[in-house]
């Protein structure tokens, strides 16, 4: 990499004060910066607690979310044979189920970085300020929360909207006060619902000539099932779907947040790596059952009788606790906060999900509005301690 090195070393000074290329020096510091260890330290915003760097910070997230984009593809290309009636098994026709994954997955990817990076270098550019590591995360993570089918032109205004509205504004990367990932989402379900909810958005049921399955087909999600049938929903084929199919993933939903066990085993990676916090993630789970037992004990339609731990394995209740609650920036920092930071997030996305039937997938609403309240959150922890320390000097 010597050779590459030396290749920058030269160039550089084109970009920095006083050189030709003097303005883009951004867009060349974020590509330096990519491929070797910065020379500086993050300055503001929430990274400056640990020694690491936000990029070594970022790329652990990215990595593990790696098990659910390539579940999300190969699980695109599953629901998608079954709609077709072909490859019934979910070991038949392997490699036919990844390239058409592939197929569909990997645009909305390249759509979401190319959109979310050309807006952030043009921001660093007019800023004249360094690019952000931080939508390496967010460009994946906005692909892996959006249906199979969405349109790619969708994909970019809601990345751009939500790196413009989420984040630029607020002052970028560190300062934001909502998800950016989330506020795409949320851009997209309110803008264009028929895109982001229904039956048909889930699983793409076209052939090869490009005509559309209709026959023996729902595409609808165990959460959009759930509301009518309870604990008894089935695959696209309409066989049964037990709790380890759920568990697993092999069943309609965003690309990226069926497989519960994909998703566990990210969240092992951030808590191995220390980057993920096991008191959000422990506290959203544990918010999300007590919720869920509550609505069993007092159930009064078919979406309060699924059991707590259905409920968990639904929808993207596993991915929104893993990747989206931990969002170090927009989560609550104390530690008192994060337990009911969390707890809350759960406690509020299922009963999101079961009081309004149009939002099904409680996880984003729930989130985006901790989101927002989490600095009252810290603000009462804080002032909670203040007063009990001035209690204890009293005493003494």
């Amino acid at each position: 990499m010597q050779f590459l090195r030396d290749i920058l070393d030269k160039a550089r000074p084109n970009f920095e004060k006083g050189g030709k290329l003097e303005k883009f020096l951004p867009a060349f510091d974020a590509m330096e910066t990519f491929m070797f260890v910065p020379g500086h330290a993050a300055q503001r915003g929430s990274h400056i607690r640990d020694g690491i760097d936000m990029k070594r910070t970022m790329i652990t997230v990215v990595l593990a979310m790696i098990p659910c984009l390539l579940f999300g593809i190969w699980n695109a290309g599953h629901q998608h044979y079954l709609a077709l009636g072909q490859f019934l098994n979910a070991g038949d026709g392997m490699a036919e189920k990844i390239l058409f994954g592939m197929g569909k997955v990997l645009p909305i990817v390249i759509v979401a970085y190319g959109a979310g990076l050309t807006v952030e270098f043009i921001a660093a550019i007019i800023r004249k300020e360094q690019v952000n590591e931080g939508f390496l995360v967010s460009g994946m993570l906005i692909p892996l929360i959006m249906p199979v089918d969405v349109p790619l032109w969708m994909v970019a205004v809601a990345t751009i909207f939500a790196v413009i509205i989420g984040k630029e504004v607020f002052g970028g990367t560190g300062m934001n006060i909502m998800n950016p990932a989330l506020t795409a989402r949320a851009f997209l379900f309110f803008a264009y619902p028929t895109k982001m909810s229904g039956d048909k958005v889930w699983v793409n049921t076209g052939t090869e000539t490009g005509e559309a399955v209709v026959d023996a087909y729902s595409g609808e999600t165990p959460l959009s099932q759930a509301i009518e049938s309870g604990n008894n929903v089935t695959t696209v084929t309409g066989d049964p779907l037990s709790f380890m199919d759920m568990f697993l993933g092999f069943m309609p939903g965003s690309v990226g947040e069926t497989s519960t066990l994909a998703c566990l085993i990210g969240g092992l990676i951030l808590l191995v790596t220390g980057i993920g916090s096991w008191r959000i993630m422990l506290s959203v789970f544990v918010g999300g059952a007590v919720m869920a037992m509550i609505f069993n004990a007092v159930a009064v339609n078919p979406f309060m009788e699924v059991d707590a731990q259905t409920q968990l394995v639904m929808g993207g209740f596993a991915f929104g606790a893993v990747f989206m609650a931990t969002d170090p920036v927009t989560a609550a920092q104390t530690n008192t906060g994060k337990y009911i930071y969390g707890f809350l997030i759960g406690l509020f996305a299922i009963m999101i999900r079961v009081f309004n039937p149009a939002y099904p997938e409680g996880m984003m609403l729930a989130i985006l509005f901790l989101n927002v309240m989490a600095p009252l959150i810290d603000h009462y922890v804080i002032q909670a301690n203040i007063k009990r320390r001035l209690n204890r000097v009293k005493a003494a």
